[in-house]
């Protein structure tokens, strides 16, 4: 039986493995199979408290009213689009970034560039694995502080970019450039390993914290949008080099 639009379905408090505080997730998503297997993976794992909303908008209100740890987003809702859906929960939450799964039926690769840029942390195709949702959840959740603010807080300088991880802030040719909280962290991440050669399996372990096996499609989209807002030529880049059938790197600016 679907959840009430109007409002949302709570699971009971659970109690944490390791005694920690459960953490609450905002499940938003109108399929009710879909739903229940979400639920009943993360019950399983005894640390997460889900709240399901099958409307968007009752589920806006309800991340206004009272803190969530973690938002899993369904982009093809009833009665508002999950993109625009996904602004307005960041519009309405720029001081806490609460980390935002998106669950889409789109493959397209503009689809998933829209919903990266404007706020989301990860994306999941359907169909899915129930666990590889459940590792994703656990990941998101696992990182306290962003991949920066455990480096060195030394200011980096190439070329003409220069990512100042203090401030969390990048400038091209002296002019600010807007990234992403994810986009800053793959970037101050190859940047402080210059020349050294990533896969994307790697990437997805070492900037999302993320060691399940499965779609590294997310490393791919955040290396193009980058591409696209330090690069002079995102086609033929400078700095965040491909190298074919391995990974990324970044190549520093010849003096």
């Amino acid at each position: 039986m679907r959840t009430s639009p109007s409002r949302g379905r709570s699971e009971p408090p659970a109690s944490s493995k390791n005694g920690g505080a459960v953490k609450r997730i905002a499940l938003i998503e109108d399929d009710a199979d879909i739903a229940y297997t979400i639920r009943l993976n993360l019950r399983k794992e005894k640390r997460y408290q889900v709240e399901h909303y099958v409307s968007g908008l009752a589920a806006l209100g309800a991340l206004q009213e009272k803190p969530f740890d973690l938002v899993i987003l369904d982009l093809n809702l009833p009665d508002i689009d999950g993109l625009a859906l996904c602004r307005e929960l960041r519009r309405a939450d720029e001081t806490r970034r609460v980390p935002i799964i998106m669950l889409t039926a789109r493959v397209e690769e503009a689809d998933r560039l829209r919903g990266l840029e404007i706020g989301a942390d990860d994306y999941i195709t359907k169909p899915f694995s129930p666990r590889e949702l459940v590792a994703r959840v656990q990941a998101l959740l696992r990182r306290a502080r962003p991949v920066s603010a455990r480096g060195p807080n030394a200011m980096i300088r190439s070329g003409d970019i220069e990512i100042d991880p203090r401030s969390r802030t990048v400038r091209v040719e002296s002019r600010p450039v807007q990234l992403t909280a994810k986009e800053f962290d793959l970037l101050h991440f190859l940047a402080s390993h210059p020349n050294h050669v990533f896969t994307r399996d790697e990437l997805m372990n070492r900037v999302w914290d993320f060691e399940f096996a499965g779609d590294t499609g997310t490393v791919t989209v955040h290396v193009r949008r980058l591409r696209q807002k330090i690069e002079p030529d995102p086609d033929r880049p400078r700095y965040l080099k491909t190298v074919w059938g391995v990974g990324y790197k970044f190549e520093p600016a010849q003096a």
